[in-house]
């Protein structure tokens, strides 16, 4: 097997066959199914697709008290700093074209009483400006 020096951050998207595969899996030493043994079947089976992410993506472990600490304040660090929410559904939706600006403008208005909906009526502000 090939060494590599790229870590797998697991963002996966599976077809219909994975319910079949993981069936198939046993446990690791740890007594626990292991997600990288579903990954080696799609493998072996030459039918895993991988991609690379490039600049400005981050991999965050929060398997340790620690660690998610760090995390939290990265990202809180990232959204205070930019003035951008890390990872909103509805403007991602909006950015794709899943949903309309009018949809997107309604979201925010059901939400307008958090910090959250806030943010959602200052990205409709932005977009009638432009």
């Amino acid at each position: 097997m090939l060494k590599s020096s790229w870590a797998v951050t697991e963002l996966d998207f599976f077809d219909n066959k994975v319910a079949e595969i993981a069936k198939g899996v046993k446990p690791s030493a740890r007594g626990e199914l292991e997600i990288i043994d579903v990954i080696q079947d799609y493998l072996v089976r030459g039918s895993l697709e991988v991609e690379k992410f490039g600049r400005g993506f981050s991999w965050l472990d929060t398997g340790t008290p620690q660690s998610l600490l760090q995390a939290t304040t990265f990202v809180q660090t990232i959204e205070e700093r930019q003035g951008l929410s890390i990872c909103c559904p509805e403007e991602i939706a909006l950015h794709m074209s899943f949903i309309d600006r009018a949809q997107f403008t309604s979201l925010a208005q059901a939400m307008s009483a958090s910090e959250y909906g806030r943010y959602l009526a200052r990205i409709v502000d932005e977009n009638k400006a432009s």
